[in-house]
């Protein structure tokens, strides 16, 4: 009975979001990533909903603090603003560097970061999730360019791979890169 009253308070806060059953999969990553090469800039392609992500021309982009932390600056256009939100990246254990860990607060544990595959010129592809008790989980996805556009096949195989991977490709959604204004 506790359990389910706590679900029904969650459900509206991650109503904007893609909730499953069960706990989280563990998809394979991109193996030998390289860090260094996968810093810069990256636009969002498509991605599963989540609700901090509204707002059209989303972009990430990576760098190396003094630190050795990787500063996140990600940017939308949203209600006629731009608006960024700066984060911290670290690798969480240097045998898998391709399990990035993102907080965007101090008082927030860092959430999964994993890049699946990329080629670091034009693509990648990252997943997250996280656990709810081992109840459910709340899953996010995002398919990455270089780009702002992605040839057609190329956002295919990112589809295809996150689908091999048992991501539910039902929620997907275009992010929006028309209109844009580049640096």
């Amino acid at each position: 009975m506790a359990a389910a009253c706590f679900l029904l308070l969650l459900l509206p806060l991650i109503s904007a979001q893609t909730y499953r059953w069960g706990p989280c999969p563990t998809p394979k990553v991109q193996p030998g990533f390289n860090l260094q090469q996968y810093l810069g800039r990256w636009y969002e392609i498509e991605k599963l909903p989540a609700s901090f992500e509204r707002g059209k021309c989303i972009e990430a982009n990576y760098s190396v603090r003094k630190d050795g932390t990787i500063q996140v600056l990600n940017s939308q256009f949203y209600k006629d603003k731009v608006r960024v939100a700066e984060g911290t990246a670290v690798v969480q254990d240097l045998r898998e560097p391709a399990k990035i860990g993102v907080s965007f607060s101090y008082f927030t544990p860092y959430s999964p970061y994993w890049i699946l595959t990329t080629d670091y010129t034009s693509l990648s592809v990252v997943y997250s999730c996280t656990d709810i008790l081992r109840i459910f989980h709340v899953e996010y996805a995002w398919i990455l360019g270089r780009s702002r556009f992605l040839p057609p096949e190329t956002e295919q195989y990112a589809r295809d791979v996150l689908s091999n991977e048992g991501v539910d490709m039902f929620r997907m959604q275009a992010t929006d890169q028309t209109g844009c204004k580049d640096d």
